[in-house]
């Protein structure tokens, strides 16, 4: 390039490390750097005309057409930049998640002319379980772009959503994409632990401070120091340790029980409850001032009844990880038409344990229809609880720790069936699971 001369277009927005791409009204690229090029597999004399979604889509119709938010058509229309995470194809096939950042480009006359997009690699699809969340429904979608928005930040995110829906994996995948993932990620289950436990578990205790306490021992809270502390069924914590919390979290300073001085601590909290908070607060039974200070960034974690379009992925990704799971897949068509008739009230984990069922089942055969096994009565209920706008889990849920009595009646009356057990006690399943490996066995003869 001469000494006097200007850079070119292509010039300039080859300088960016990230894909870049301009797209007319009418889907077809005007230009793209070299990043893009090469993210995609397309020659630089053969991408301009190009369709935008034929090239990271391979899709012959926009993106809209297939139920996904088209940032084109949004910037077009309201003149304004917008984000939007998208499922794209790799130059080599590969499904990658993305985050597209759109801004208008505008004409002399201040109308839209073109949009200028920047896309984002989030992760492949087939990359650390730790780092993904399984599926490319648009409610799925939508909350990974919330996640990604509020990973980087020290915000305090508390996650709303039915038992079952994965509300732990959300909040891993949080983690992974913060500046803390190099440190812990501790999780602590305030439903599995009695009263008298959860203030010691999440605080530590000094030596001498109680009965057994024989020596100084660390809280949860300092065992996440750096990383992140994920508060599962915050919504059972008791009202006099809600008080400590919020003391821990507007200071960043903890006091171990029996302690006189207070501990600093660096850690991230990210909460979650299937739980209705405001009807809590409200009936006197979670703080205001805590419940506040949690829901800095609320994150509903769709049911999966809402993103039917991921069961079979799920269902697949399940069976890849079980032995000889070549066997069983991909799934029939068949198959997966039984699994998309289903409302799955016990969300992603009732679905992981059908589909674990019917491996079982299955044994030497290919995976069958025959062989899944679903609940209808509760299928039945799960229908007339969305047709009232409630979540299918049993009204009976108690405001403190279920006792083991409890447990054991909830099994007895539900002939065993832990799912349906966790349901009658108000407790998700993964905290039942917990509690009756604390039990002591029962001794024989």
């Amino acid at each position: 390039m001469a000494a006097d001369s200007k850079p070119s277009c292509e010039q300039i927005i080859d300088i960016m490390v990230d894909p870049f791409v301009v797209i007319d009204r009418d889907y077809r690229i005007v230009a793209a750097n070299r990043a893009y090029r090469d993210r995609y597999g397309v020659e630089a004399h053969g991408v301009v005309g190009r369709l935008c979604h034929e090239v990271s889509h391979h899709s012959a119709v926009p993106c809209s057409r297939n139920g996904e938010h088209c940032p084109l058509e949004e910037v077009f229309e309201r003149k304004q930049a917008t984000q939007v995470m998208h499922v794209h194809f790799d130059r080599d096939g590969g499904e990658e998640y993305v985050q597209l950042h759109a801004s208008p480009l505008l004409g002399d006359d201040g109308e839209v002319r073109y949009i200028g997009e920047t896309i984002f690699r989030v992760a492949s699809a087939q990359g650390d379980d730790a780092a993904r969340l399984i599926g490319r429904s648009q409610p799925l979608l939508r909350m990974t772009s919330l996640l990604q928005r509020v990973a980087p930040t020290q915000t305090t995110v508390l996650l709303l959503g039915e038992s079952g829906v994965g509300k732990e994996q959300v909040a891993k995948y949080l983690h992974h994409y913060s500046n803390r993932a190099h440190g812990p990620f501790v999780v602590v289950d305030c439903a599995a632990l009695g009263a008298n436990l959860i203030e010691s578990e999440l605080f530590g205790h000094e030596k001498g401070s109680f009965t057994g306490a024989s020596q100084r021992t660390r809280g949860l809270f300092e065992a996440a120091d750096g990383g992140t502390l994920f508060i599962d069924e915050i919504g059972e914590l008791p009202l006099p340790l809600q008080a400590k919390l919020l003391r821990a979290l507007e200071t960043g300073t903890i006091r171990r029980v029996g302690g006189t001085g207070y501990v600093k601590v660096d850690a991230r909290i990210i909460a979650a409850t299937n739980r209705d908070m405001r009807q809590m607060v409200a009936d006197g039974l979670f703080r205001q001032d805590l419940y506040y200070r949690l829901s800095a960034f609320p994150i509903t974690v769709p049911p999966l009844r809402e993103r039917k379009d991921d069961i079979a992925r799920l269902a697949e990704h399940f069976l890849s990880r079980m032995e000889d799971a070549d066997r069983h897949l991909p799934l029939s068509p068949e198959v997966i038409e039984v699994l998309l008739a289903y409302d799955y009230p016990g969300n992603v984990r009732e679905l992981r344990n059908i589909v674990e069922r019917a491996a079982i089942l299955a044994c030497d055969d290919a995976l069958r229809p025959s062989h899944i096994v679903l609940d209808e009565p509760r299928r039945a209920s799960a229908h007339g609880a969305a047709r009232h706008g409630r979540a299918p889990a049993a009204p009976a849920r108690r405001a403190g720790p279920v006792s083991d009595q409890a447990i054991a009646q909830a099994l007895h009356d539900c002939a065993g069936h832990r799912g349906q057990a966790a349901a009658l006690l108000g407790i998700s399943e993964r905290t039942l699971y917990r509690r009756l490996g604390r039990r002591q066995p029962a001794s024989a003869g």
